[in-house]
C-alpha cells in the first residue's frame, strides 16, 4: 500500500493565534518643582553671607575716628526715622524717600512706555526693511552713544519744564536697545515660519501678532531689560539736575546738606528699586516667552 501524503490546499488560512494588545505609553505632563527648603538655602544664603561680611568689613574700616563715611551701625541712628517712615510728608520737598521713589516710578512708566512703543516699530521695521536698515542704523548707532545727561540741556530747551524733559531723558536712553534687540529678533525668524505664513496666506496683521511677535519675543524682551534698567540710571541723574521731587533730587539735597547717611540710605532704595524692575520684566518675559527668553 502507497502511504498517503496529507497537504494543505494552496491559499488555506493559517490558523489563527491569540494576539495580545500592546498599550501605547502615556506621556504625563511633567510636574512643576516646587522649590524645597535646600534649594531656597542655597538661593538665599550665600548672598547674605556675602552681605554681612561686607557690612561688618564696613563697619570696622569706618568705626574709627576721623573716616569718611559713617558705618552701618551709625546710618541706622542717623536715619532712623528716613528709614522707618518712609510716607512721611511735610510739605514742599521735605518728603520720605517712599514719595521720592514713587514720583521717580512714575516718570519712568511715562518714558519707558513710550520707548516701548517707539523701540519696537523702529526695530521693526529695521528689521523687515534693507534699505531702512541701510539708512536708519548708522544713525541708531551714533545716537545710541550720546550719554543721557548731554540731551538734558537740548530737552530743557525744547520743553522749557523738567518734567516733560526727564521723561524725554528716560525716552532718549532707554529706546535704543529695544530697537536694536527687536531688529535682530526680526532677522532672525526662521525662513520656515515665513514659508507657512505664505501657505496660509496671512494678511499683515496677523503675520505681525502670530508669527513676528513671538520669534523674536525673546530678543525683544531682552531689550526690554536692558531698557528698563538705563531707564532708571538716567532719571536718577536727571533729577539731580532738574530739582523737584524725585529719588535724585533727594540725594543731592542730602549731599548738600551733609547728610551722608541719608545719601547711602536712599542709594539703598535706588539699588532695590531697579533690582525689582529687572526682576519684574525678565518674569513677564518668561510668561510671553515660555522661558525662551534669557533670565
Amino acid at each position: 500500500m502507497s502511504a498517503v501524503k496529507s497537504f494543505k490546499p494552496a491559499g488555506a488560512a493559517a490558523p489563527k493565534t491569540s494576539a495580545s494588545v500592546v498599550p501605547l505609553p502615556v506621556k504625563r505632563p511633567a510636574r512643576r518643582r516646587v522649590p524645597t527648603g535646600r534649594a531656597v538655602a542655597e538661593t538665599v544664603v550665600p548672598p547674605a553671607l556675602v552681605l554681612a561680611l561686607l557690612l561688618f568689613v564696613w563697619e570696622i574700616a569706618c568705626a574709627t575716628p576721623g573716616a569718611s563715611l559713617p558705618p552701618p551701625s551709625q546710618i541706622v541712628t542717623d536715619s532712623w526715622e528716613l528709614i522707618a517712615y518712609p510716607f512721611y510728608d511735610n510739605g514742599g520737598v521735605d518728603k520720605g524717600l517712599g514719595w521720592h521713589l514713587m514720583a521717580s516710578l512714575q516718570r519712568v512708566a511715562v518714558g519707558y512706555a513710550i520707548a516701548v512703543v517707539v523701540g519696537v516699530a523702529f526695530g521693526v521695521l529695521v528689521g523687515q526693511s534693507t534699505w531702512a536698515m541701510r539708512g536708519l542704523d548708522p544713525i541708531f548707532q551714533v545716537l545710541r552713544t550720546v550719554p543721557p545727561l548731554a540731551w538734558l540741556p537740548l530737552s530743557l530747551a525744547a520743553f522749557r519744564d523738567g518734567e516733560p524733559s526727564a521723561v524725554f531723558v528716560i525716552f532718549i536712553t532707554s529706546v535704543w536697545p529695544i530697537i536694536i534687540n527687536t531688529a535682530v529678533g526680526i532677522r532672525n525668524i526662521p525662513a520656515d515660519y515665513v514659508n507657512v505664513a505664505r501657505v496660509l496666506r496671512l494678511n499683515g496683521l496677523e503675520y505681525f501678532v502670530k508669527i513676528m511677535i513671538p520669534a523674536a519675543a525673546p530678543y525683544i524682551f531682552t531689550g526690554l531689560r536692558i531698557g528698563v534698567g538705563l531707564s532708571w540710571l538716567a532719571i536718577v541723574a536727571a533729577e539731580m539736575l532738574i530739582g523737584g521731587v524725585g529719588i535724585g533730587f533727594f540725594i543731592w539735597d542730602a549731599w548738600n546738606s551733609s547728610l551722608i547717611s541719608d545719601i547711602i540710605v536712599a542709594l539703598v532704595y535706588v539699588g532695590l528699586t531697579g533690582f525689582i524692575l529687572d526682576r519684574f520684566v525678565a518674569v513677564v518675559a518668561a510668561l510671553v516667552t515660555r522661558g525662551t527668553a534669557a533670565s
